[in-house]
């Protein structure tokens, strides 16, 4: 007679996975409406930058004597013209890609190049740390605004070299905050083990240490983008970041300053650009920050 067995094997049952941790950020962000609403005003700008050849109405460089400053809401020229008749609307759109540049790439930069030096200063610890972040404090000692304008000045005006002073400006501020974290990573147990291991120190730092230092100091970053748009436009309005005739909001309040007294709406709109970005970068970081804080 034939056995006729049955498969009464039983499935395993559904393991239930708890979130990431930047699930987590992402969820928490999504219910932050300040931080949300900041993302997508600089989302915009950026958009903004992007397309000002096809949004722009009118050539940025191309003015016109007849037309000086002429005030907000004039036919044609929504947001007036600036000193040589040229379309402010026009600029301010172009100027947001040579502003954006200014202000979001240094820092970037500056984070990649101020983590290491922190995280090697930190890990290492002893002279190591001390000769690096005595290095570190010697640019750290000066304001970033009084350091901006003096490496701007020896360097030369220029985009470029904007560029380069407003990174060298960063990477004391980052490379302190990436040490501090460090040094307290490395105190834990987990990492004692790894050492007593015999886990060489470069495989130590890319597993146990990068990825519990690089939240904080990645935050601390994002907060310095708004810093870094006030002194590139600060760094223009000296004459030490563009040079004329390109669109860039600093390098627009110069030339428009002698203006205030006639039209100062029209004088005032680069400052505004600044303002609101600036802002915007500041509250997306701070929304950042809370979300990240897995205690909130």
């Amino acid at each position: 007679m034939a056995v006729v067995t049955a498969d009464i094997s039983v499935p395993p049952p559904d393991i239930a996975r708890s979130p990431g941790f930047w699930s987590g950020v992402l969820r928490r962000l999504r219910h932050d409406p300040v931080a949300i609403t900041a993302l997508a005003i600089l989302i915009i700008l950026v958009l903004i930058a992007i397309l000002a050849p096809y949004i722009a109405p009118y050539d940025p460089s191309k003015g016109s004597v007849i037309r000086r400053l002429k005030p907000i809401g004039t036919e044609g020229y929504i947001l007036g013209t600036d000193e040589l008749g040229r379309d402010m609307l026009s600029r301010l759109i172009y100027g947001a890609r040579l502003s954006l540049i200014m202000g979001v790439v240094p820092v970037p930069v500056a984070f990649v190049i101020g983590s290491a030096i922190g995280i090697i200063a930190g890990y290492a610890g002893g002279l190591v740390n001390t000769l690096i972040m005595r290095t570190i404090d010697v640019f750290y000692a000066f304001p970033s605004v009084l350091l901006a304008v003096a490496l701007s000045g020896a360097l030369g005006s220029g985009l470029t070299n904007a560029l380069v002073s407003l990174t060298v400006v960063f990477i004391p501020q980052i490379a302190r905050v990436a040490e501090s974290v460090t040094t307290q990573v490395r105190k834990l147990d987990y990492v004692d083990a790894a050492r007593a291991s015999g886990a060489p120190p470069a495989t130590i730092i890319r597993v146990h240490i990068l990825g519990n230092v690089l939240g904080p100091i990645f935050v601390f970053a994002t907060s310095l983008i708004s810093v870094s748009m006030i002194l590139a436009s600060g760094l223009s309005f000296l004459g030490l970041g563009v040079r004329p005739p390109d669109a860039e909001w600093g390098l627009m309040l110069n030339t428009l300053r002698t203006a205030i007294y006639n039209n100062p709406f029209v004088a005032a709109l680069p400052g505004v650009m600044i303002f609101i970005t600036s802002i915007c970068f500041n509250l997306f970081s701070d929304g950042l920050r809370s979300a990240m804080d897995v205690k909130s």
